[in-house]
């Protein structure tokens, strides 16, 4: 890989969401709803397109997944243009009893998708439409949206934006389904904080598909088809096609400019770079220890830290680069106030080196959207990804066993990355049963990403992480489980922690991702909205019956 491929894989785990979940093998027979008079007329604008094996479009549309370590071989791509014609795809799949899949913007780092029993792909990346509804009073974002366009949509046509991403080629349609953060959460909480409502596409007992909007309203019958899509993450209830986005507390009435959040006009980019050579392991300690403490002292909501959002990379070399970067969205003097304040506080002690500093002030759109244009991966990149959220920062026996682990010389692998992410703020002011994204009383959340490209290599790099994220999580059965971890994050999905093999916790991965009352909550929106599992992967959530 080249150095700029280097930072797009790293950079995309640290911050990737999972984008278009799958569905399911289909019941014997279905009834398609009859199509609005609206998207009928809108028919023409794009699709519906039926793409097979002989058509040259196959290959980009079949290898448009983010992780090829997984793979599928669909007989036929449909690309749709409205909800109209997502109906008609799953009927269709319904009727010939075909396992239909959803790709939004091909993120996902597990099987949801690219599976070899997929046999249609639902490809969303036709509907791409952002706009305000005047009628609901909320911004539109159609699922097959990627970040950069709403980001950039949103901005310049009204001055808003939704508290999303990092990686902005990530599709709408997973990210806002599993929670969604990025570099304004701590400021304004996760994107599904700002979610109003959501259509999908379900199928009923009898067989039948058909699209329902459900609302936050308390009065809603559907509130509970909303609440599902609020952190329950995506392929488990039916394909979404669009979202609406006001904050809570603005008012319908008010102009789309005072629905959402307003962003900064700049905002301070910034990067504290150390080297492995520079660190021995009591430095590396102490570095990490002072990370801990200055993310336990910061991140209560309302801290004027919130504005300083940072993703701390570890690559897995002994003669690579470890260290934080991020953006600060305050004005210059107050971003400047908390980047001095930050890289003290990480010196802090002896033996850490200052480190290399990089910061600039740019528009906030400007750095939002910087790297918009590489989030692609290499054809053949091949991944595995595990998260844990935490209350604190690690104790001293995970970064022993941290430190041994990324500076093995019997290991080098410049692709990986451990990432300690800043999270809390104003993500935890809102209470665990408000949405469906449980994880409210944590400063970071931890990731494990190791890319590679070629398949012989797989056992290896599965092994490497899989030992190192078991030894770090040791005394809580090799999960995040314990007394200052706080569950999983399910746009991270990670198909081991349904492997007893690998989970010896005994704690289910449902609780890992959702909580226990959370996951309970799950499955009756399960048993109402999909009662014949037509949708379902390896960490879908399961039918009550």
């Amino acid at each position: 890989m080249s150095a700029s491929t280097r930072r797009s894989v790293l950079r995309a785990g640290a911050a990737a969401a999972v984008a278009a979940p799958a569905a399911a093998y289909a019941a014997p027979r279905a009834h398609a709803a009859p199509r609005p008079a609206a998207e009928a007329a809108a028919d023409g604008a794009f699709g519906p397109v039926t793409v097979r094996p002989d058509d040259p479009r196959y290959a980009s549309l079949r290898l448009r997944g983010y992780n090829h370590r997984h793979a599928s071989h669909p007989s036929r791509i449909r690309l749709v243009g409205t909800t109209a014609d997502v109906v008609r795809a799953v009927a269709d799949a319904l009727r010939t009893g075909r396992r239909v899949a959803v790709r939004s913007g091909g993120h996902c780092f597990e099987d949801f998708v690219d599976r070899p029993d997929t046999d249609v792909i639902i490809d969303m990346s036709g509907m791409r439409d952002v706009g305000y509804d005047p009628a609901r009073g909320a911004f539109v974002v159609e699922a097959g949206t990627t970040l950069a366009e709403a980001y950039r949509r949103l901005f310049l046509g009204w001055g808003v934006t939704v508290p999303g991403g990092t990686c902005t080629g990530v599709g709408a349609g997973g990210h806002v389904a599993g929670g969604g953060y990025g570099a304004l959460c701590r400021l304004y909480g996760l994107t599904v904080d700002h979610l109003y409502a959501v259509e999908v596409v379900v199928v009923d007992r009898s067989g039948r598909a058909r699209s329902v909007v459900a609302t936050r309203e308390p009065s809603d019958p559907h509130r509970d088809l909303w609440w599902a899509h609020t952190g329950g993450g995506g392929g488990s209830f039916g394909v979404v096609t669009r979202y609406w986005f006001r904050s809570p507390g603005a008012s319908r009435d008010a102009g789309p400019g005072d629905l959402l959040p307003r962003p900064p006009a700049t905002v301070l980019t910034y990067s504290l770079t150390w080297n492995w050579a520079d660190l021995d392991e009591d430095a590396f300690g102490t570095l990490m220890r002072n990370y801990g403490r200055w993310g336990e002292r910061n991140s209560a909501p309302g801290s004027p830290a919130a504005a300083l959002y940072g993703e701390f990379a570890m690559t897995p070399s002994p003669s690579g680069p470890l260290g934080i970067a991020g953006q600060i969205a305050a004005d210059d003097t107050a971003a400047r106030r908390l980047l001095d304040d930050l890289q003290g506080a990480l010196t802090r002690g002896r033996g850490v080196p200052q480190p290399e500093r990089q910061a600039a002030t740019l528009p906030w759109l400007t750095a939002t959207l910087k790297n918009s244009g590489a989030d692609a991966t290499p054809f053949d990149a091949r991944m595995k990804i595990k998260s844990g959220y935490r209350r604190r920062g690690f104790c001293a026996d995970q970064l022993t066993t941290l430190y041994r682990g990324l500076t093995d010389p019997a290991y080098d692998n410049p692709f990986g990355s451990v990432f300690v992410n800043t999270y809390g703020g104003q993500v935890n002011a809102v209470s665990p049963g408000a949405t469906a994204m449980p994880h409210r009383d944590s400063v970071f959340l931890v990731g494990f990403l190791n890319g590679w490209l070629d398949e012989a290599e797989d056992e290896r790099q599965l092994t490497w992480m899989r030992e190192l994220y078991g030894k770090v999580y040791a005394r809580s059965g090799g999960v995040p489980a314990g007394a200052d971890d706080s569950g999983t994050f399910i746009n991270y999905p990670d198909n081991d922690l349904a492997d007893p093999a690998h989970n010896t916790s005994g704690t289910p991965w449902h609780t890992l991702y959702f909580g226990e009352d959370g996951y309970a909550r799950l499955q009756r929106a399960k048993e109402r909205w999909d009662p014949r599992n037509v949708f379902h992967h390896g960490l879908s959530v399961r039918p009550l019956t």
